[in-house]
């Protein structure tokens, strides 16, 4: 069984009358990428805050490698976060932003420093002042500062959120590396569904305020696989007892449509059958359900996204 490395046992934040965060129950195991997925204001920012001691819980409790409680801060030094901007000096150079940490930190080293800034990809910035940086050099400086003190586990919030294609590309790199070659635990949010089926190794889906589907990258693929989308107009019950009678996979879709989601090879077969019986099929038509599909059926569709 895999150790988990942070747990949430219907954890709130309410806001006077807001309820921000409610009742989630999180579980993110060691060496995972955990995709954090929500819209804006679904309550990531604010989770995020509490595991990173931020903001207090309204109610519910957090157990961070495996202390929980009062020993919470104790633990959380293990802990590297970048949410919201990152904190840089714009007229120091990336190199002199990283000095100043490690001095706080009482972790100077100019070998270490370097070190860090390769591993982010900002290693030949030399002199450039990082108020110069395009924002995902910043964001990427973010991440190098906050790996300072070899943190077990990351809390990044939206990192990629406003980059450039090649902004995104670079940050997205970054995390792949200190997940592959420093096995870090990273907690990642984004609305950015794309990018963070890119790296992902396990989800969490929010909507307001509660966490409603865990799964791993396995499941969601198997989630997201291939369907035959058939619309026979006004006879989708008709055609369901067809399909039910072949042995056919599927669900309905309102009066107009059906989903087939196991027997998609055999669709030739599917759509002589339909005929057959006298039904119009108007559209049959193979799809492959990506992520953000996923996710807009479990919030309530494009509307709430």
């Amino acid at each position: 069984m895999s150790e988990l490395l942070l747990t949430t046992d219907r954890l709130t934040k309410k806001y006077g009358k807001h309820m921000a965060v409610n009742g989630v129950s999180m579980h993110v195991e060691r060496g995972a990428v955990y995709g954090f997925i929500g819209k804006n204001g679904a309550g990531k920012t604010t989770f995020m805050k509490m595991i990173t001691g931020l903001a207090n819980p309204t109610s519910g409790s957090i157990t961070l490698f495996g202390e929980t409680g009062q020993e919470l801060g104790r633990v959380r030094s293990k802990l590297g976060c970048l949410i919201e901007a990152p904190g840089i000096y714009p007229k120091l150079t990336a190199f002199e932003n990283m000095q100043l940490k490690t001095l706080a930190m009482g972790r100077y080293n100019k070998e270490y420093i370097n070190e860090l800034l390769e591993l982010v990809g900002l290693g030949d910035t030399k002199k450039k002042k990082s108020g110069q940086f395009s924002l995902g050099m910043r964001q990427r400086l973010g991440i190098a500062l906050a790996l300072v003190g070899e943190p077990e586990m990351m809390v990044l919030d939206e990192p990629i959120n406003g980059l450039d294609p090649q902004g995104i590309v670079e940050v997205r790199e970054t995390i792949h590396r200190l997940s592959t070659e420093r096995g870090i635990t990273i907690l990642i949010s984004s609305h950015i569904l794309d990018e963070l089926s890119r790296i992902a190794t396990h989800y969490g889906i929010i909507n307001n305020g509660e966490l409603i589907r865990e799964l791993s990258s396995e499941q969601l693929h198997n989630e997201c696989s291939s369907r035959l989308d058939i619309t026979v107009k006004g006879a989708a019950r008709a055609a369901a007892e067809i399909l039910e009678r072949m042995g056919i996979g599927f669900s309905l879709q309102g009066e107009d449509r059906i989903f087939v989601t196991e027997g998609i090879e055999r669709s030739a077969e599917i759509n002589t059958a339909l005929v057959q019986n006298g039904l119009a099929v108007s559209e049959l038509t193979v799809r492959a359900s990506a992520l953000e599909d996923y996710y807009l059926s479990l919030t309530g569709g494009a509307q709430n996204a």
